[in-house]
Parts: structure tokens; sequence; C-alpha cells
């Protein structure tokens, strides 16, 4: 092997190894978590995965969702910058990992509740693409339930299907506030049909939902809004049922349909919504 060559090579394994120890170091660097003041002292931690509701009291913290199992540090350093106080309840929006997927975590520690339906879905993983080990809740209710600590009051309601079979509105009634979890998220629905979604319960869901008395909103990913913004993310699903109800229903192809959907509703050609959403609406919408 000439000298020449053998530099060549050397200088590629070198090259090789430091981005390998590039990646490495990004894989392994913590999601970056950050936390913002909704109203008084409810909080939210957003980043990876699902928006969190962090609401604190004078003994302890009620948190809504814990994102990944990989963010468990992460929010517990965003609770300890505004309390010393443990978390001791958190309210699951449902059953999708990047909002429970915290939970085998918090357990030891926390109580973790749930609709009835949101556990049997983890217990079955229903989530096809849901990492190892996500743990279902404890305690369960299938209509309503409600946590009270340190005089403070966090209500859970179940109103029907939409986004899954088991999607918890989380409200706080003190301070007018809701959380949605993925019944808003985005700017577009993703209706888990494996998971007992429904395109067509998602409007009806929401009106349930509106009926709350409350004037702002945690959305499962996004922005913090308000009772408006809510009002047109309802009106923007009863648009999109309505389209593809319409198109389903003149006899196009599952495949002409996935073209409306991404050219009207930005639905990408490799996403979750054309993976779990389209073959079922293809049904429901029949």
């Amino acid at each position: 092997m000439s000298r020449t060559l053998l530099a060549r090579l050397s200088a590629a394994a070198l090259l090789s190894t430091g981005c390998w120890i590039a990646y490495t170091q990004t894989q392994a660097q913590p999601p970056k978590l950050t936390l913002s003041k909704v109203k008084d002292d409810l909080y939210m931690i957003e980043g990876d995965g699902g928006n969190v509701a962090a609401y604190v009291t004078s003994e302890g913290v009620i948190l809504v969702d814990d994102k990944y199992e990989q963010d468990h540090e992460g929010i517990v350093a965003q609770v300890k910058s505004v309390t010393s106080l443990p978390v001791k309840y958190i309210l699951s929006t449902h059953y999708h990992a990047d909002h429970s997927g915290g939970n085998a975590k918090f357990l030891p520690t926390a109580e973790i509740i749930s609709t009835a339906n949101a556990r049997i879905n983890i217990i079955n993983r229903t989530q096809s693409n849901a990492p190892p080990g996500v743990a279902a809740a404890r305690v369960t209710f299938t209509e309503e339930t409600a946590v009270f600590l340190g005089g403070k009051e966090v209500r859970a309601r179940y109103f029907g299907r939409g986004h899954t079979n088991g999607d918890a509105i989380v409200y706080f009634p003190a301070l007018r506030t809701i959380h949605t979890g993925d019944m808003m998220a985005g700017t577009t629905p993703l209706i888990d049909y494996p998971g007992g979604g429904s395109v067509v319960e998602w409007v009806k869901t929401l009106d349930a939902t509106m009926k709350l008395d409350f004037d702002t909103v945690i959305p499962g990913h996004g922005a913090v809004t308000t009772k408006a913004g809510l009002l047109n993310y309802r009106n923007n699903v009863d648009k999109l049922r309505a389209r593809a109800a319409g198109l389903i229903r003149e006899g196009k192809s599952q495949e002409d349909v996935a073209k409306v959907m991404t050219a009207e509703f930005g639905w990408g050609p490799t996403s979750l919504q054309m993976q779990w959403s389209l073959p079922g609406m293809m049904t429901e919408l029949k």
C-alpha cells in the first residue's frame, strides 16, 4: 500500500470517527424544553413531545401529560425552576407516547390518571410506532374526574371520540383554562383510527368542550390560544370532514382523496395522517 493511499485511508477513518462521535454526542444531548407562564400558577412546558401543563399548588404540582420518557429529567428541572414541591398527580390527555411516554418514570412518585380507553390502548400497544415500556395509568375514569390539591381543583372530562377513543379534556376552572391534548394540535387533525378516533365525532366532542367556561386553551402541540382559536380549529376539522365526505361519496379513490388532503389541508405524502387517518376516513365517510 502506498503512503499516499494509507494517508487518505487514515484521514477518512479519522473523519468517520469524528462524525460518529459528533453524531452520538448530538443524540445523547437531552431534548431542550422551555417553560412559560400561562396564568397565575399555571405553566406550559414545550419542546420535545406534546405540551405539558404544570399547575403549582401549596402541596405539590399537578401535570397534564409527561411527554416522552427521555424528557423526564427536563420536565422535573423545569418544574423545579418555579417550585421546590414535587409532582403529585399527572392527568393524561391520551395514550400516545409523546404525551404519556414519561409515565413509567413518574409512577414511582406520582399518581397518573387517564381515561379507561387510554389505559387499554397503552396495555394493548395500539400505537404501532410507540417505543417500548410506555406505562399505563393506575387510576382511570370513564366520564369525568377531579383532583384537589393545595386548595386548587383540576377536572378531567371525556366528551367523546376524536383524535382517539380516549381523549381527556383537562379543565382548570379557577383559571378558565383548558388543555385539549391532541383534540387541538398543529393546523390539521390526526385521526387515529387504529386507536378509535373519528373525524365525524371529533366535531361533536369539541362542541361539547366549547360549553365549558374558559377563555384560554393549551393545545396538544403549538402555542397557547383562545376559545375563538379552538372554535376556528373545530370549524377547520368540520371543513375537512365535509370535503373528504363529498369526495368519497362521489366515488373518488383513496389516491384522489389523498391528493386533495395534501393540496388543501397540508397532509404530507408520508405523514401519519396518510397512514392512520386516510384509510379510516374512506370507511367512516362512505
